[in-house]
């Protein structure tokens, strides 16, 4: 079983600056099957987007979707953890502040990305959740 976030994490998160526009991140999202987009520059974690947070931050709100960029609907006060951080410090991390996800930050730098169904295939490899995360998507 793996010890350290950095034997279980993405290594290559999708990321877009902050100007990006919500229809683009949208758009990414549908072709990467993926639920969140970290928001960054140089590889330093400015915020990460949800599909979540596109409907209730800019469709529930009547946003133009065009004029509308990531920093208007991202979340920016992020908790990270390192790849070098034990998996069950992580656990404990999205445990205590209620998280689905964790960008994976060294020095500053953004290596990562750490998902509640990576902790399941990795954890409870038997799980539903785990089962649901490894599965091929459904389009």
């Amino acid at each position: 079983m793996a010890q350290q976030v950095r034997e279980i994490m993405t290594s290559d998160p999708v990321t877009v600056s902050e100007r990006t526009p919500i229809t683009e991140v949208a758009r990414l999202m549908r072709e990467r099957n993926i639920g969140d987009i970290i928001v960054g520059d140089a590889d330093h974690v400015r915020g990460l987007v949800t599909d979540r947070d596109l409907v209730i931050r800019a469709i529930a709100e009547h946003r133009d979707p065009d004029a509308t960029t990531v920093a208007d609907v991202c979340s920016t006060d992020l908790i990270t953890c390192s790849p070098q951080d034990a998996v069950d410090e992580a656990v404990r991390l999205m445990r205590e502040h209620a998280l689905r996800r964790l960008p994976v930050v060294d020095e500053g730098h953004l290596v990562g990305a750490l998902s509640l169904g990576d902790l399941a295939v990795e954890k409870d490899p038997r799980s539903a959740l785990a089962d649901i995360s490894a599965a091929q998507p459904n389009r």
